[in-house]
Protein backbone atom coordinates (compact mmCIF):
# COMPACT_ATOMS: atom_id res chain seq x y z
CA UNK A 1 0.00 0.00 0.00
CA UNK A 2 2.93 2.35 0.59
CA UNK A 3 3.87 1.90 -3.07
CA UNK A 4 0.32 2.85 -4.06
CA UNK A 5 0.41 5.99 -1.90
CA UNK A 6 3.83 7.06 -3.22
CA UNK A 7 2.78 6.59 -6.86
CA UNK A 8 -0.52 8.32 -6.17
CA UNK A 9 1.27 11.35 -4.69
CA UNK A 10 3.68 11.58 -7.62
CA UNK A 11 1.02 11.28 -10.31
CA UNK A 12 -1.53 13.52 -8.59
CA UNK A 13 0.99 16.33 -8.02
CA UNK A 14 2.30 16.05 -11.59
CA UNK A 15 -1.18 16.08 -13.10
CA UNK A 16 -2.30 18.97 -10.89
CA UNK A 17 0.81 20.97 -11.82
CA UNK A 18 0.21 20.42 -15.54
CA UNK A 19 -3.42 21.52 -15.20
CA UNK A 20 -2.51 24.57 -13.10
CA UNK A 21 0.53 25.76 -15.08
CA UNK A 22 0.00 24.59 -18.66
CA UNK A 23 -0.73 27.42 -21.12
CA UNK A 24 -2.44 24.97 -23.51
CA UNK A 25 -6.12 25.12 -22.58
CA UNK A 26 -7.25 22.20 -24.80
CA UNK A 27 -4.75 19.90 -23.06
CA UNK A 28 -5.93 21.13 -19.67
CA UNK A 29 -9.58 20.50 -20.56
CA UNK A 30 -8.74 17.02 -21.88
CA UNK A 31 -6.79 16.11 -18.73
CA UNK A 32 -9.55 17.58 -16.57
CA UNK A 33 -12.06 15.28 -18.27
CA UNK A 34 -9.89 12.17 -18.23
CA UNK A 35 -8.75 12.27 -14.61
CA UNK A 36 -12.34 12.59 -13.36
CA UNK A 37 -13.52 9.41 -15.10
CA UNK A 38 -12.81 6.96 -12.21
CA UNK A 39 -14.31 9.26 -9.58
CA UNK A 40 -17.82 7.79 -9.49
CA UNK A 41 -17.03 4.17 -10.44
CA UNK A 42 -17.48 1.73 -7.51
CA UNK A 43 -14.42 -0.22 -6.40
CA UNK A 44 -15.97 -3.58 -7.25
CA UNK A 45 -16.60 -2.41 -10.83
CA UNK A 46 -13.03 -1.09 -11.06
CA UNK A 47 -11.72 -4.44 -9.79
CA UNK A 48 -13.65 -6.35 -12.45
CA UNK A 49 -12.46 -3.91 -15.15
CA UNK A 50 -8.85 -4.40 -14.08
CA UNK A 51 -9.23 -8.19 -14.00
CA UNK A 52 -10.35 -8.02 -17.62
CA UNK A 53 -7.61 -5.54 -18.53
CA UNK A 54 -4.57 -6.92 -16.67
CA UNK A 55 -5.06 -10.70 -16.99
CA UNK A 56 -2.70 -12.81 -19.11
CA UNK A 57 -5.38 -13.02 -21.81
CA UNK A 58 -6.75 -9.59 -20.97
CA UNK A 59 -7.33 -6.51 -23.05
CA UNK A 60 -3.86 -5.02 -22.50
CA UNK A 61 -1.96 -8.13 -23.58
CA UNK A 62 -4.29 -8.73 -26.52
CA UNK A 63 -3.67 -5.17 -27.69
CA UNK A 64 0.11 -5.65 -27.40
CA UNK A 65 -0.09 -8.91 -29.34
CA UNK A 66 -2.25 -7.30 -32.02
CA UNK A 67 0.32 -4.50 -32.34
CA UNK A 68 3.12 -7.11 -32.73
CA UNK A 69 4.91 -5.72 -29.69
CA UNK A 70 4.92 -9.09 -27.93
CA UNK A 71 4.09 -12.66 -28.86
CA UNK A 72 1.32 -14.63 -27.11
CA UNK A 73 3.97 -16.67 -25.27
CA UNK A 74 5.62 -13.50 -23.92
CA UNK A 75 2.49 -12.08 -22.32
CA UNK A 76 2.46 -11.76 -18.54
CA UNK A 77 -0.34 -11.55 -16.03
CA UNK A 78 -0.38 -8.34 -14.01
CA UNK A 79 -2.82 -9.75 -11.48
CA UNK A 80 -1.36 -9.85 -7.99
CA UNK A 81 0.20 -7.08 -5.93
CA UNK A 82 1.13 -5.11 -9.07
CA UNK A 83 -2.47 -5.18 -10.21
CA UNK A 84 -3.64 -4.06 -6.77
CA UNK A 85 -1.24 -1.09 -6.90
CA UNK A 86 -2.35 -0.12 -10.41
CA UNK A 87 -6.03 -0.39 -9.48
CA UNK A 88 -5.78 1.67 -6.32
CA UNK A 89 -3.66 4.37 -7.98
CA UNK A 90 -6.01 4.67 -10.98
CA UNK A 91 -9.13 4.76 -8.80
CA UNK A 92 -7.84 7.27 -6.24
CA UNK A 93 -6.00 9.48 -8.73
CA UNK A 94 -9.20 11.37 -9.54
CA UNK A 95 -9.93 12.15 -5.89
CA UNK A 96 -6.38 13.17 -4.98
CA UNK A 97 -5.93 15.28 -8.12
CA UNK A 98 -9.25 17.02 -7.52
CA UNK A 99 -8.17 18.11 -4.04
CA UNK A 100 -4.63 19.13 -4.99
CA UNK A 101 -5.67 20.86 -8.19
CA UNK A 102 -8.33 22.81 -6.30
CA UNK A 103 -5.76 23.92 -3.73
CA UNK A 104 -3.38 25.05 -6.47
CA UNK A 105 -6.16 26.94 -8.24
CA UNK A 106 -6.99 28.76 -4.98
CA UNK A 107 -3.48 30.22 -4.66
CA UNK A 108 -2.95 33.91 -5.30
CA UNK A 109 -2.33 34.28 -9.03
CA UNK A 110 -0.24 37.40 -8.34
CA UNK A 111 2.47 35.22 -6.77
CA UNK A 112 2.76 33.05 -9.87
CA UNK A 113 2.68 36.07 -12.20
CA UNK A 114 5.40 37.79 -10.18
CA UNK A 115 7.58 34.68 -10.32
CA UNK A 116 7.09 34.41 -14.08
CA UNK A 117 7.97 38.09 -14.54
CA UNK A 118 11.19 37.47 -12.63
CA UNK A 119 12.08 34.63 -15.00
CA UNK A 120 11.19 31.63 -12.85
CA UNK A 121 10.60 28.40 -14.77
CA UNK A 122 7.48 26.30 -14.27
CA UNK A 123 9.31 23.62 -12.23
CA UNK A 124 10.70 26.30 -9.92
CA UNK A 125 7.28 27.90 -9.54
CA UNK A 126 5.89 24.49 -8.66
CA UNK A 127 8.55 23.51 -6.10
CA UNK A 128 9.28 26.92 -4.56
CA UNK A 129 5.86 28.61 -4.56
CA UNK A 130 2.99 26.20 -5.09
CA UNK A 131 3.99 22.97 -3.32
CA UNK A 132 4.92 24.58 0.04
CA UNK A 133 1.46 26.16 0.19
CA UNK A 134 -0.52 23.06 -0.79
CA UNK A 135 1.42 20.50 1.28
CA UNK A 136 -1.36 20.25 3.91
CA UNK A 137 -3.90 19.51 1.17
CA UNK A 138 -1.59 16.88 -0.31
CA UNK A 139 -1.36 15.29 3.12
CA UNK A 140 -5.14 15.26 3.50
CA UNK A 141 -5.59 13.72 0.03
CA UNK A 142 -3.10 10.96 0.81
CA UNK A 143 -4.56 10.32 4.26
CA UNK A 144 -8.10 9.94 2.93
CA UNK A 145 -6.87 7.78 0.05
CA UNK A 146 -4.91 5.52 2.42
CA UNK A 147 -7.92 5.02 4.69
CA UNK A 148 -10.07 4.26 1.65
CA UNK A 149 -7.58 1.69 0.35
CA UNK A 150 -7.43 -0.02 3.73
CA UNK A 151 -11.22 -0.32 3.86
CA UNK A 152 -11.66 -1.91 0.43
CA UNK A 153 -11.90 -5.71 0.33
CA UNK A 154 -13.12 -6.27 -3.23
CA UNK A 155 -9.94 -5.12 -5.00
CA UNK A 156 -7.39 -7.39 -3.23
CA UNK A 157 -9.82 -10.32 -3.29
CA UNK A 158 -10.53 -10.05 -7.02
CA UNK A 159 -7.08 -9.00 -8.24
CA UNK A 160 -4.67 -10.31 -5.63
CA UNK A 161 -3.02 -13.65 -6.40
CA UNK A 162 -0.90 -15.27 -3.69
CA UNK A 163 1.24 -13.00 -1.56
CA UNK A 164 1.82 -10.27 -0.52
CA UNK A 165 -1.75 -9.43 0.36
CA UNK A 166 -3.55 -6.78 2.41
CA UNK A 167 -4.72 -6.76 6.01
CA UNK A 168 -8.39 -6.88 5.02
CA UNK A 169 -7.87 -10.07 3.00
CA UNK A 170 -5.86 -11.69 5.79
CA UNK A 171 -8.57 -10.81 8.31
CA UNK A 172 -11.31 -12.31 6.12
CA UNK A 173 -9.20 -15.43 5.48
CA UNK A 174 -8.53 -15.95 9.18
CA UNK A 175 -12.23 -15.74 10.03
CA UNK A 176 -13.69 -17.68 7.09
CA UNK A 177 -11.07 -20.44 6.82
CA UNK A 178 -9.89 -21.00 10.39
CA UNK A 179 -12.40 -19.21 12.59
CA UNK A 180 -9.34 -17.54 14.11
CA UNK A 181 -11.05 -14.49 15.56
CA UNK A 182 -8.15 -13.69 17.89
CA UNK A 183 -5.68 -13.03 15.07
CA UNK A 184 -8.38 -11.34 12.98
CA UNK A 185 -9.22 -9.02 15.87
CA UNK A 186 -5.54 -8.24 16.38
CA UNK A 187 -5.18 -7.29 12.73
CA UNK A 188 -8.32 -5.19 13.08
CA UNK A 189 -6.81 -3.32 16.04
CA UNK A 190 -3.63 -2.69 14.03
CA UNK A 191 -5.72 -1.34 11.15
CA UNK A 192 -7.71 0.81 13.56
CA UNK A 193 -4.51 2.25 15.07
CA UNK A 194 -3.14 3.13 11.63
CA UNK A 195 -6.40 4.73 10.51
CA UNK A 196 -6.72 6.53 13.86
CA UNK A 197 -3.29 8.11 13.48
CA UNK A 198 -4.10 9.20 9.94
CA UNK A 199 -7.50 10.54 11.02
CA UNK A 200 -5.81 12.62 13.72
CA UNK A 201 -3.72 14.34 11.05
CA UNK A 202 -6.84 15.01 8.96
CA UNK A 203 -8.85 16.40 11.89
CA UNK A 204 -5.91 18.52 13.02
CA UNK A 205 -5.61 20.05 9.56
CA UNK A 206 -9.37 20.68 9.39
CA UNK A 207 -9.41 22.43 12.77
CA UNK A 208 -6.41 24.57 11.83
CA UNK A 209 -8.11 25.54 8.57
CA UNK A 210 -11.34 26.48 10.33
CA UNK A 211 -9.38 28.44 12.92
CA UNK A 212 -7.63 30.40 10.18
CA UNK A 213 -10.93 31.26 8.49
CA UNK A 214 -12.65 32.45 11.68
Amino acid sequence: MLISVALLALLAITLSAVIALSPCRPVVRLLGFLYRLPLFIPFIVVAQMMRTFLAKNGLMNNALVAADLVTPLETLSWLGWKGIVITFVWKQLAFATLLICGAMAALESSQILAARNLGASRPRILFDIMLPQVLPTIGVALVLSTVTMMSVLSVPLMIGVGTPTMLTVDMAFRVNSYGDYAVANTLGVVSLAICGALSWFYLRHSLQQKGGES
